[in-house]
């Protein structure tokens, strides 16, 4: 790994920084009440750690506490990986999917609930960038995820007779006659039946039966891409593409059938801190009823995007707010969706490293990382929505809802420079917990400085016992009360 020098300048900012981060008390806020999350499915594991986004409506939102008041730990484990996806399963077992930084091969990772320890690991076949980001955990904790062969595995782990842990592949489907050579699969979740629904980045979208072998698919229209995972609910299947938000449902022999389609704004062009050009956003299924009756995304419109909420069974537009209008105004995340409430960060400017191949140019081609995060509610009568607050706080990580203890878990990114929007490999990050009510942090803690730390917008997911698991650039990095 390269090595990091401190000038005089960044030792003072993150001790400031720091201090000030010590300053703030634990949270004490009331939980507010959010309504239901999307309904459970039965073939994924637990609500909260069973997807990315939390769930297969990709709420962003958990039933499980963070760490409680308190001093916090927090330990590095180095993998010398990105590892976007941490997920857990009913056994309590984290399982993690990254990427190396030199290989770029992913690599599953099962890990020590006591201590994030890897316990063994598997490598999956290589494909695109985003190829092994989006994967989830079945019923029967096992990975499910598309390798770079255009298989569908189903990936589970065991205790061997030496006590030693092992990952292997439970089972396999070739999906390489449904998936054009040259494509890859970009996101995949369960439906209510139990197929596999997957979306390529070329924009074909199908269903696979790994117990029969039968797999159906349709092809979106021509140009448009899929750079986002898709979300499922009893009402079908959300997929957003670089120019429009669909719902599909499966017809009698699996095959995608369109319910409805809404075009969006997408822009002139990508923009800092995005990865493709067109929506950043992975649709959320969220409502009052059964917490699956409105979908929403973010569109990529210029200067200020906004957030498009849609009836699921119509796709009726119920609203479109513009947000993040104070700053550089654009979002890679998926919304957190929960009841009537939806919350959406900003990403506009993130450095990342690497983009996908398909992406283009950003314009501009650089920004400084302001930061951002807002609230929006949809009204009680579903005639609308309101905005509620806007703030500026820089989360360098997608937010998660917690609806048992009532905070949005984050963590922020802090400047090496005070007063500076600009990023450095040396920024320092803190774990953050900030009141939905009202958008103030309420709780933040030191983790670590420079690029070792840098959380680079992927999910942190809540454990039972109130444990953080956030992956960064180089691993993972493990939160819980002393």
């Amino acid at each position: 790994m390269p090595s990091f020098r401190l000038s005089r300048a960044g030792v003072l900012a993150a001790a400031g920084s720091l201090l000030l981060a010590a300053s703030l008390s634990p949270a004490h806020a009331t939980a507010e009440s959010f309504g239901p999350l999307p309904p459970h499915n039965p073939y994924a594991g637990p609500d909260g750690t069973a997807t990315m986004h939390g769930d297969t409506g990709s709420s962003d939102a958990t039933p499980l506490p963070g760490p409680g008041a308190g001093p916090l730990t927090s330990k590095r484990i180095a993998l010398q990986s990105a590892c976007p996806t941490i997920l857990v399963g009913a056994d309590g077992y984290p399982v993690a999917l990254c990427t190396p930084i030199f290989t770029r091969v992913p690599t599953a990772h099962l890990l020590d609930p006591a201590t994030g320890a890897s316990l063994a690991q598997l490598s999956i076949a290589k494909g695109s960038l985003l190829g092994g980001v989006y994967a989830y955990l079945d019923h029967r904790d096992r990975l499910v995820v598309v390798d770079g062969d255009r298989s569908l595995l189903r990936i589970a782990h065991r205790r061997k007779a030496d006590g030693t842990w092992e990952l292997y592949v439970d089972r396999s489907l070739s999906l390489a006659g449904a998936v054009p050579e040259g494509d890859a699969v970009t996101g995949l979740a369960p439906d209510w039946q139990g197929r596999v629904w997957f979306a390529t980045g070329g924009g074909v979208v199908g269903t696979a039966d790994d117990t029969t072998g039968a797999v159906r698919t349709l092809a979106l229209p021509e140009g448009e891409r899929v750079e986002n995972s898709l979300s499922t609910s009893p009402a079908g299947t959300a997929v957003a593409t670089t120019h429009a938000t669909y719902l599909l449902t499966a017809g009698a022999d699996g095959t995608p059938v369109l319910s409805w389609r809404r075009a969006y704004d997408r822009g002139a062009a990508r923009k800092p801190g995005q990865l493709s050009h067109g929506t950043g956003s992975t649709p959320t299924f969220f409502g009052p009823g059964d917490g699956s009756d409105y979908v929403t995304v973010v569109d990529n419109a210029s200067p200020t995007v906004s957030l498009l909420v849609y009836r699921s069974d119509t796709g009726a537009q119920v609203c479109s707010v513009p947000v993040l209008a104070s700053n550089g105004s654009g979002s890679e995340n998926s919304p957190i969706g929960a009841g009537r409430s939806v919350f959406v960060a900003s990403t506009y400017g993130y450095p990342y490293p690497a983009v996908p191949e398909s992406a283009g140019p950003s314009v501009p081609a650089s920004a400084d990382f302001t930061g951002g995060l807002t609230r929006v509610d949809v009204r009680a009568d579903g005639g609308g929505c309101d905005l509620r607050w806007e703030t500026s706080v820089r989360s360098s990580a997608v937010p998660r809802l917690s609806t048992a203890d009532g905070l949005i878990h984050t963590v922020v990114r802090g400047s090496t420079v005070s007063g500076s929007d600009a990023t450095s490999l040396l920024d320092p990050y803190y774990y953050t917990q900030i009141d939905p009510g009202t958008g103030a942090v309420t709780r933040s803690q030191y983790l670590g400085l420079s690029s070792l730390y840098d959380t680079l917008q992927m999910v942190g997911s809540i454990a039972p016992g109130g444990v953080v698991y956030q992956g960064t650039i180089t691993g993972v990095v493990r939160i819980a009360a002393r």
